[in-house]
Formats: structure tokens, sequence, C-alpha cells
């Protein structure tokens, strides 16, 4: 069966205006290159009965529509040369069985965000900086379409009585959606990309993102079972170290993962993947990070890896580290590695017992060993800017005492960060632990004197 099979006979009415459309080289030829667009699609909507063509085999499909395409634009007489003739059609088949304009962008694997301002404006990012892109929607109704295909996919709504939507794109980017009322001047789509192929500790070397030092002293904290927690703002990287660091765990203990959104991609078998669940629209069925975290505790984890602390599933993940669950990791929000621990602290006063702050920071120091702190950089590069171990109370304040750190010097001529790694001279208390797990690391590491310039 072909596609031929299902068009009617029915002619379209001509395309008025748009015989001379040219490719999108400025605002006047992509405003014309966007109506030719449209006008085409809804044209092949008349002629297909979609129900039928999407039993048909995607190649097959994709050859008939072109061969559709082709076919309106010699019946209208509008002149368009082979290269657009293809363009028309990869867009109209996007329109159909995919996501529209997002298409373009999500099949580019240099871009890690997609931020949909209304439609009239789209920005990526790519390398840590955004760029605005001359992919556009039709108008408000059709970024509406394409945000109610993507949330429909995953059994989700999204209107006007519930305006905001958390969803997963079927490669596993994250979707944040919200849209009037709520959003004052027009739907808005937020895609964090998720990544095929993950960085490993060798590419973040490479990016100078950390050092050769650095990277060892991260592994052997993973494989001697140190409770670590990853702080930094929003694009930092956490999720991206987070995910080396659970690399380093040995194949023969047994990870759950607990996350919002399934981003980890752990290499090892023996891998529990749990994530939460927001409630319906009638307000049922919320499955929360504490509720998981509780549950993982039945699960005979040897590790627990937390995506982020959010909320008062912070202290049931302290009692998990504090009672045999050693190595566990976590991610949180936060600028510095002390106000790390203030919102862990803050985190736990939400659960409503009333613990003194002393009682909670003992908490606190007794379960986390080390804070790694990561950062995005003024010149969209990211890095990890201080590793802090925690070495105990003082009265009623933690003590931290820093190992590494990232010094920035100024910036270059085309305005890039410079500066180096360094080692701070202090010899760090759990040197004993990795001692007791068979790892020796040179005393070099810790030497300050040495240098890693960044380029």
């Amino acid at each position: 069966m072909s596609l031929r099979d299902h068009i009617s006979l029915q002619r379209v009415a001509p395309v008025a205006g748009l015989a001379d459309a040219p490719r999108p080289h400025n605002a006047a030829a992509r405003e014309a290159w966007q109506k030719l667009r449209r006008e085409i699609h809804l044209a092949v909507l008349e002629r297909v009965e979609l129900e039928r063509l999407s039993r048909l085999p995607s190649e097959q499909v994709r050859q008939e529509i072109a061969t559709l395409v082709s076919r309106i634009l010699d019946e209208q007489k509008l002149p368009t040369n082979d290269l657009e003739r293809k363009q028309l059609a990869i867009d109209v088949y996007d329109e159909m069985f995919g996501f529209g304009p997002l298409e373009t962008l999500l099949r580019d694997p240099s871009i890690s965000d997609i931020l949909v301002n209304t439609y009239q404006h789209t920005y990526v990012e790519r390398n840590g900086r955004l760029e605005l892109t001359d992919v556009t929607f039709y108008d408000d109704a059709h970024l509406m379409k394409v945000i109610e295909k993507i949330v429909s996919r995953v059994g989700r709504r999204i209107d006007e009585s519930s305006p905001m939507v958390d969803a997963r794109l079927p490669d596993g980017s994250r979707v944040n959606a919200i849209i009037p009322p709520s959003a004052v001047d027009g739907p808005l789509l937020s895609i964090r990309r998720f990544s095929v192929n993950p960085l490993q500790v060798s590419d973040l070397v490479r990016l100078q993102s950390l050092t050769p030092p650095i990277a060892d002293v991260l592994e052997a904290l993973a494989r001697a079972k140190v409770n670590i927690l990853v702080s930094g703002g929003t694009g930092s990287g956490k999720t991206t170290l987070l995910n080396i660091l659970s690399g380093f765990i040995p194949e023969s203990e047994r990870i759950v993962t607990i996350e919002d959104a399934a981003e980890l991609q752990l290499r090892q078998q023996h891998v529990l993947r749990l994530e939460t669940r927001p409630p319906n629209i009638e307000g049922k069925g919320e499955i929360t990070q504490r509720t998981l975290v509780r549950n993982a505790l039945r699960m005979r984890p040897d590790r627990i890896i937390l995506g982020e602390v959010r909320g008062a599933e912070a202290l049931d993940m302290l009692n998990a580290m504090n009672t045999g669950h050693e190595g566990s990791l976590a991610t949180i929000h936060a600028n510095t590695p002390r106000d790390a621990l203030t919102r862990l602290e803050n985190m736990i006063g939400l659960v409503g017992l009333g613990l003194p702050p002393k009682t909670m920071r003992q908490q606190i120091a007794s379960a986390i060993s080390v804070v790694v702190q990561a950062a995005r950089l003024t010149d969209g590069r990211r890095k990890i800017v201080s590793i802090q171990e925690i070495t105990g109370m003082e009265g009623d304040m933690i003590n931290m005492q820093e190992i590494f750190t990232f010094k920035r010097t100024g910036l270059d001529a085309n305005g890039n960060v410079r500066g180096y790694f360094c080692a701070t001279g202090v010899r760090p208390k759990f040197t004993e632990r990795l001692q007791a797990f068979g790892i020796t690391l040179p005393d070099a590491i810790y030497d300050p004197s040495r240098h890693f310039e960044t380029a």
C-alpha cells in the first residue's frame, strides 16, 4: 500500500503570493518560507489519511511525502529548486510525525538546551553559551500544538486549569512547559537535552573542567565508598559529574538511583532506576523522592544515588548514609560548599521534627565527607572550582577544609576565563580511608606549588 492510494482527487487552492519564496536568509525571506511551509503542510494533510499513513514504514512515508510535496508545488507552478523541495518534505514530515520546527534542533548533537521564548524566539545553548536561532513557530496555536503533542506522549495534560508540566521526550530529554495564564506573553518551552554519549572523565580532563590529579582523587573517593555531595548552580554540570562518579562504582555493587527525571546513564549491570511521579489532574498518584528513598532502603542497596536533593528527603538520605549505606552520592543546588550545607539544614527543617540546629549539623557532618563544587563560568565553560572535606564539628559549626581549588586570574582577548587549578597543601583526613581500601595516592597530588593553567 502506497501513499498514493490515500490521495484524494481534490485540488488545493493555489498558494497566492509565494511563487518566489526564497530560502530563509533574512527576516522577509524567513516569513515567506514559513508561509509556504504551512500552506504545503495543510495541502498534504488535505490529501492523505493520517491514520492509514501511520501504518506504513517510516522510510516509505518520507519518500512518498517528498513525492506528494513535489506534485503540489508543480500543480501550483511554484518554482523551487531541489534543495528547497527536499527541505519542504522534511519540514512537512516533522510537522506530521515529529515536533515540528524543534526537530531540526533535536537532530543537532552540539545543542545542550533548547529554550522557546514564545513562538517568535527560540534560543539554544552550545558550549555553555546561548544563541538565538532562526527557528520560529507560526503562532501561539502552533507552539501549543507541539507542546500538547509532547505531553500527551507521556500521558500528561496541559491546559488553563493546569498550565505547567514536566515531561520527557522519547530520547530522554527533559521538558518543561508553561502556558497562559501563568505565562503572560505566550507559551514557553524549555528542553534539557539528553546526551546519547555521556562525557567520560577523560573528556572533562581534555575540556579542562578538572585536572588528572583531581580525577584520580574523585575516582579514589568513589571506590572507597566515601559519601559525596555535588553542589553547583543550574547548568553547572552536576548531573554529568554525578554520572562520572557513579561510573567508578565497582560492578559487584547493587546501585539504586532516584531521580525526578531519569538522566543518569550508569554502565554497570546491577542498577535499579527509580523515578518520581507528579500528581495527576485530580491531585492524586504523586510519588515523591522521599517515598522512593524510603523504599530504596528496603531494596538491599550497596549504594544510593540521589539525582538532586530538594526537600524533606534530605533527612532520609542522611539517615541512610549514617546507617551503613556508605558511598552514596547526591547533588544539590548551591553556589558554594558552605551554602550547600546550609541548604541541607533548611531541608531537614522541612520535615517538621523541630530538631535543634546543632543536631541537624551533627547529622550532616557525620553523613557527608566531601563536597564537590561545580560552576559554569562567564565564558560558558564548566569547571570543578572547589573540593572540600568535612572534618567534623567545632562548637555549633561544621568544619570544612579545602583540598583543591580553581583560581581565576582574568579574561583573555576572547572573553575566556583564565586561571589555574591547584591543591591547597592540606592533606585530607580521607587519606586514611583510601588506604584502608588499598588505594594509595602519591603525596605530590596535594602539592600546592603544582599549577595547572587553563587556556
